[in-house]
């Protein structure tokens, strides 16, 4: 085993040699990337996703708040979050250098399933992780994924080894200070797992007015439990978590066609246009079409 310094350096090494801007696969679940340029702050979604970042800083947005992640830091989404997020480190220079893996619920439930996971500390049952959590990587941890970034030099290797040191990093991280948020992922029965139900119903009828009582119904909870837990995981009420998405929606539509602000607030569920436009422009900092056209020529300007 490599001590955690040492263990960086080679990772560094590994993923500026064959790292990109375009996330390069190791495996089925692993990713690595190298990125040259700070950016504006773009809206994405996390997935599920352990990150270990091996040079640069990130700062990830999640409704009013705000995660930071630096060099030989890692971070955990147990849920899949919409988020704003950019790097605040990355030159050609120095470039941000990072290792992600998908965490997959199956899989972590079957971790659990085995009779070591018995020793694991019980779940708290007062209120579930959040849905991004942040800290200190282990010796053990930062070994584990230099492992799995070595076989991308081994490709003979690569679809036998990748599966099991990616079962090793989840153990690792169920077992870890971060765990909480991990094994609730493989929890069907979860609370994080609950939350979760009721984030994907929202991503998918983002446009349709909202029920707290039908979310309730679909995360399996009483009313005033589901509200919350759905605030404590992902920092955001249902309100706010469905308008935030609208209004990421409506400004891919507008970069299409900003000339119909009305239609863009229409189709994600707005009845009235300038309620669209105050609540854009709260959000963004700019009018529907001020935003667009700074975008659009920020665009150009690359």
């Amino acid at each position: 085993m490599t001590d955690t310094s040492s263990g960086f350096d080679e990772l560094r090494t590994l993923i500026a040699r064959h790292g990109t801007a375009t996330p390069v696969a190791i495996g089925e679940a692993a990713v690595i990337s190298r990125v040259e340029e700070t950016g504006p702050p773009a809206f994405s979604t996390t997935g599920t996703v352990f990150v270990l970042m091996a040079q640069g800083e990130k700062r990830l947005a999640v409704g009013e708040l705000v995660h930071v992640y630096g060099a030989e830091q890692s971070m955990i989404a147990s849920v899949d979050l919409p988020i704003t997020g950019h790097f605040t480190r990355a030159s050609r220079r120095e470039p941000a250098l990072g290792f992600a893996l998908t965490l997959r619920p199956a899989l972590v439930a079957e971790l659990l399933l085995h009779p070591a996971a018995g020793r694991l500390p019980r779940l708290s049952r007062g209120a579930p992780a959040p849905g991004i959590t942040v800290g200190d990587p282990s010796v053990e941890l930062v070994d584990a994924v230099l492992r799995m970034v070595r076989l991308i030099e081994r490709p003979d290797d690569l679809a036998v080894l990748a599966p099991l040191v990616e079962r090793e990093i989840l153990w690792l991280l169920v077992r870890g200070p971060l765990g909480t948020a991990v094994r609730q992922l493989g929890l069907a029965e979860s609370t994080v797992n609950r939350v979760g139900h009721a984030v994907q119903w929202i991503r998918d009828r983002y446009a349709e007015p909202l029920s707290i009582e039908e979310l309730a119904e679909v995360a399996m909870m009483s009313p005033s439990a589901f509200h919350r837990s759905f605030q404590a995981v992902t920092a955001m009420s249902p309100i706010q978590f469905q308008k935030q998405l609208r209004l990421q929606e409506a400004r891919v539509r507008l970069l299409a066609d900003p000339r119909d602000v009305a239609g863009a607030a229409h189709a994600v569920g707005y009845e009235s246009a300038s309620q669209f436009s105050r609540e854009y422009r709260r959000r963004f900092g700019a009018s529907p079409l001020q935003d667009v056209a700074g975008l659009r020529q920020g665009a150009g300007a690359r």
